[in-house]
């Protein structure tokens, strides 16, 4: 009987129904005697004849095999594979102990019957599933059968296990080359090799097929090589390994690379390495033709094995295939003749075949005193890092079963031990390797033995310094606590205010304030400490204090002066805009050569929509700043500005000191949007405020009435936005650099519409492109119908109506889909089966095109392009500048009452006109008399008409100086009775004497003349220039006139009248 035994497992692998299975494997028994016991009586009740084939034989516990029989799978064994510490495997300690338990519980349960042989093999030998016979006996002959020395007697149901010796050849000169990285391979030691290369995948599994699993591995140079081939010897040391391939496996069911286990069975020397095959020789002619048929027969072997990765069974193990079949060509009755390999396969896989020879070790007399003393060192290394780890000492009490206690014996063997535990340096190890001397081979191991304790030693006093840290802290947490409740009864608590100063401090610390600055935190602090927490000054001294530590001093963001870039982000957030990019980019460039932009404020104007708040995002982009806007939209109080004074309650800074402290940087871009709207109360002037704010010259110091401290915000970039630069007082005006960004044409529309509103809105409604589609002709007719203002926020509201309206569409129709199949099914179960069933159809795409646009967003806001088709007699089509863009302006002039002789000449104007355009009128008039009489003087019009002038649209206010051209122009349509010519539109301020005069907005009027159709475009001659600049996709369809004087405007308006 056994008395006792423990089975720990540490790094093991097993193959159990196909499935690889990592586990941990440490044997400990307690002597030498206990496993002779073990392996002579057997295993618990098992048949002692079963046993004689392996009896008195001392088995070793490097590896253990479990055969168990699987009746459910055509009787095939199912193995279960432990192979030793060595190999890198790694799972959690839950997993392991299940599959333990459910190992060990298996074993347990076979350990009764016939088939429940539980042993330990030997270092070289192998187990083989003997054929089932009547005998009962093991068949077959050669290196791959069991010795014949084995009795079957004992087992009669044919499932014997016998244990043989595998053929290992002594002499393999040629064999399959594989490099490895980071560390050699030493005989004895199984390791576990990724392999990547397809040429080599194949070639394994061509050396298993048949039966020649045998590799040399050598250890690159580099450390950083990673194929698996090599191309010459200089890349691999000359000192390798002759290993045999153990098993293979898959390394998943979508990696095509392959995990080899090998174990080393001795050192070799690379004598040449043949070169790599350029093509892929299909076959080798002359090939014996039985050895298609075995090749055949160990393909189908092969593909049974290996060729279900998709299911992530592993493609074999190879020691029992060699048992089955082993190809060996030595004679049967001289073991010890050499084995010659067939390796003619190999030429078909473009793979490193070298030559090799074995190198054998240089005898040595184990007495020596030299030696004795090395191996005595390194037992005592050994020992001292096993303290230290207890992984190695587990390894290192294997390792001491397995040489049966007494390692100077086999000191070679010892000196690869302790290279193989040891985590050296590549080249260390490798010299271990090379050493055929064995005391030179133990002086190097001792030498990677005591790096190695040296390493342990400091990470166990690194170790243990973390510990006395740890606990150092939590008894100093400890004590704190108990002061706490010691302060806590005695009634000394602290009240929070030593805290409060210890935390301003150091934020203090981290910044740099100027010397000014510095100087009042210091009295504030003072301050603060000498008040009672109590007191109402404590609060607001705290909060200053707050307010001054939050302030950005001495940070800055890194800025971009990069044109490409910034024109690739304004490109990238902007359609069309190109004066306004160009602008900015100069602005950029002008930066980049002062390597600054301090000193600038940018006033950006135009009409609602247009993008200048996303512009001003676009250059804080563009430059890396940090980005803040606040609206002073409305502003009537002095103190959003420049801060409240600290005696009130409730004080708070400035909107610019709350923009420093949210950004935490001195140089941001802050955007005052809205400064053409600013307000002024009973509480101050704020447009005022913002003239030391935005002066480059005076807010360097700039003073906040809160802070009381000045600050400098020279490096911050101001950017405004206004829609008109009227209501902008004019010393505000004079600081900022404006930058005009006109309205949008219906092409740029149309192209931002498709090329970023739609999508946004698609997305944030959460459709697709294949639930709904908007076509082109649809937003032509929704910009041309609904949305003619020259921003596109307007048009964007549109655009997300159209989507709501389809998202509402799609949820209905699936809502229909999903109640009709409802209704089939139960009426498919309530009639007979035999009924065919119409599926219904599946959903059906949402497009809106032009002709069900109205569906979407209702009738449309305008029904033609403009009021007049033809104009009449007295009416022209004026052009004018909004807040909101260009727009088309009709004037309309009536002969008031009928022409008598008694009748008087009276003149009067209605549609809500500002002063400017009541002055313009009646120069109009003037002009307009004066005109008759020099070249129609029969014509008496004027001396008798009661004449009326109108510019509709009367709720809207209105004035300007451009409209004297248009109005001069109707008056003389009523007095002639003649229409002006169709198509027209002017602009142009005129004078008594009939000079045009120079006007502004003509890109904002072209917009509009274009979307009105107008075909004629008349302007002030003064403004050719600024038509030369305009886009050309603005001027294609318009006919420019410039023109100097009004003879020039009456010559193009009513061709063909003869003028005196």
């Amino acid at each position: 009987m056994i008395k006792h035994q423990q089975i720990l497992f540490t790094n093991t692998f097993a193959l159990r129904n196909s499935r690889l299975v990592a586990i941990s494997f440490r044997t400990s028994l307690t002597n030498a005697a206990t496993i002779r016991e073990y392996n002579s009586s057997g295993n618990h009740g098992g048949n002692s004849s079963s046993n004689n084939s392996r009896g008195g034989r001392r088995l070793p516990l490097s590896r253990l095999n479990l055969l168990r029989s699987n009746n459910n799978s055509c009787n095939t064994n199912t193995r279960f594979n432990v192979v030793d510490s060595s190999l890198d495997f790694d799972i959690g300690e839950k997993e392991r102990r299940l599959m333990l338990d459910r190992i060990l519980s298996e074993a347990e349960n076979e350990g009764g019957g016939q088939n429940g042989n539980r042993f330990w093999p030997e270092e070289g030998l192998s187990t083989k599933q003997s054929s089932p016979s009547s005998s009962g006996s093991n068949s077959g002959s050669g290196a791959g059968n069991a010795p014949s020395g084995g009795n079957s007697s004992g087992d009669n149901n044919g499932n014997n296990t016998g244990v043989q010796k595998v053929s290992v050849p002594k002499e393999y000169p040629q064999t399959l080359v594989i490099p490895l990285t980071r560390r050699p391979l030493f005989p004895g030691f199984y390791k576990s090799l990724y392999i990547k290369d397809p040429q080599v995948i194949s070639a394994i599994k061509s050396l298993l097929d048949r039966r020649q699993p045998y590799v040399s591995i050598f250890l690159t140079k580099d450390e950083s090589y990673e194929p698996d081939t090599i191309k010459s010897a200089d890349q691999v040391n000359f000192v390798g390994v002759f290993a045999q391939i153990t098993s293979v496996y898959n390394a998943g069911p979508d990696d095509k690379s392959l995990t080899v286990v090998v174990y080393p069975h001795r050192r070799v020397i690379l004598d040449e390495l043949l070169p790599l095959p350029t093509t892929v020789t299909p076959s080798i002619a002359g090939e014996d033709s039985s050895q298609h048929v075995v090749d055949s027969q160990v393909s189908s072997f092969a593909s049974e094995s290996i060729g279900s990765a998709s299911s992530g069974r592993i493609f074999g193990e190879t020691e029992s295939a060699i048992n089955d079949q082993q190809v060996d060509l030595t004679d049967e009755n001289d073991e010890t003749k050499a084995y010659v390999p067939i390796n003619k396969h190999l030429a078909s896989h473009v793979v490193s075949v070298a030559n090799i020879s074995n190198t054998l070790d240089i005898p040595y007399n184990s007495e020596t005193p030299h030696i004795k003393a090395t191996i005595s060192e390194i037992l005592n290394t050994l020992k001292e890092i096993s303290i230290m780890n207890p992984l190695l000492r587990d390894q290192i009490v294997q390792f001491s079963i397995q040489t049966g206690g007494n390692a100077f014996q086999d000191a070679g063997k010892l000196a690869d031990f302790a290279a193989a535990v040891s985590s050296g340096e590549p080249a260390e190890l490798q010299e271990v390797l090379e050493a055929a001397e064995i005391g030179e081979r133990l002086e190097k191991a001792l030498y990677v033995l005591k790096k190695e304790l040296a390493n342990a030693k400091l990470q166990q006093e690194i170790s243990k310094a973390v510990d006395q840290k740890i606990t150092r802290k939590q008894q100093e947490y400890f004590l704190h606590e108990q002061l706490k409740g010691i302060k806590k009864e005695l009634g000394m608590e602290s009240d929070g205010k030593d805290k409060l100063v210890i935390n301003f401090k150091e934020r203090a610390e981290k910044l740099s304030m100027p010397e000014a600055v510095k100087k009042v935190f210091d009295e504030e602090i003072n301050k603060l400490q000498n008040l009672e927490p109590n007191a109402s000054e404590f609060n607001v001294t705290r909060n200053y204090l707050d307010w001054l530590t939050q302030i950005p001093w001495g940070k800055h963001s890194k800025e971009n002066f990069d044109i490409k870039h910034a024109a690739v982000v304004l490109d990238e957030d902007h359609y069309g805009l190109k004066d306004v990019k160009d602008r900015i980019l100069e602005f950029i460039a002008v930066g980049k050569l002062r390597g600054t932009v301090e000193g600038k404020i940018i006033c950006m104007v135009g009409p609602p929509g247009v993008g200048k708040t996303s512009v001003g995002k676009s250059i804080a982009r563009a430059l890396g700043r940090e980005f803040f806007r606040f609206s002073v939209g409305g502003l009537t109080d002095v103190a959003e500005i420049k801060g409240h004074r600290r005696t009130y309650v409730g004080a708070m800074p400035g909107k610019v000191i709350q923009a420093l402290k949210k950004v935490q940087t001195e140089n941001p871009l802050i955007m005052i949007d809205e400064i053409d709207k600013i307000g002024r109360g009973h509480q101050g002037d704020p447009a005022s405020a913002l003239l030391e704010l935005l002066d480059p010259e005076q807010n360097s110091s700039f003073l906040d009435h809160y802070m009381d401290v000045p600050l400098d915000l020279s490096k911050v970039l101001f950017v405004c936005t206004a829609n008109t630069l009227d209501t902008i007082p004019g010393p505000l005006l004079d600081r900022m650099e404006v930058i005009q960004l006109s309205g949008y044409v219906a092409e740029e529309k149309v192209a931002i519409a498709m090329k970023y509103l739609s999508p946004h809105a698609r997305e944030s409604s959460g459709l697709t492109d294949d639930q709904v589609e908007l076509k082109q002709d649809a937003v032509e007719k929704l910009i041309r119908s609904y949305c003619r203002e020259s921003g596109v926020r307007n048009l964007k509201k549109h655009v997300d109506k159209v989507y709501r309206k389809a998202a509402f569409r799609v949820v209905t129709r699936q809502q229909q889909s999903e109640e009709g199949s409802k209704k089939e099914s139960v009426s498919d179960s309530d009639t007979n089966s035999d009924k065919t069933v119409v599926p219904i159809a599946s959903e059906e795409k949402v497009v809106i095109d032009k002709d069900n646009l109205k569906d979407f967003v209702g009738s449309p806001v305008y029904t033609s392009e403009r009021m007049y088709e033809h104009t009449p007699v007295g009416v022209i089509m004026g052009l004018a500048w909004t807040s909101m863009g260009g727009s088309s302006l009709y004037i309309e002039s009536v002969l008031d009452s009928s022409i008598t002789a008694d009748s008087k000449a009276t003149f009067h104007r209605t549609g809500q006109l500002g002063d400017v355009m009541k002055e313009s009128s009646t120069i109009a008039y003037t002009y307009a008399k004066a005109f008759m009489v020099q070249n129609f003087p029969h014509n008496k019009f004027f001396e008798k008409a009661s004449v009326h002038l109108h510019v509709p649209e009367g709720a809207t206010p209105k004035d300007g100086p451009s409209a004297g051209t248009t109005m001069t122009t109707s008056l003389l349509s009523l007095a002639l009775d003649r229409p002006a010519k169709p198509d027209v539109a002017m602009t142009g301020e005129l004078t008594l004497t009939g000079k045009v005069l120079k006007i502004g907005g003509l890109k904002e009027k072209s917009i509009a003349a274009k979307r009105s159709g107008v075909k004629d475009i008349i302007f002030p001659a003064a403004n050719k220039s600024d038509w030369d600049e305009l886009p050309d996709y603005i001027k294609e369809g318009l006919v420019p006139h410039p023109v100097g004087s009004y003879h020039e405007i009456f010559e193009i308006v009513f061709p063909g009248v003869l003028v005196n």
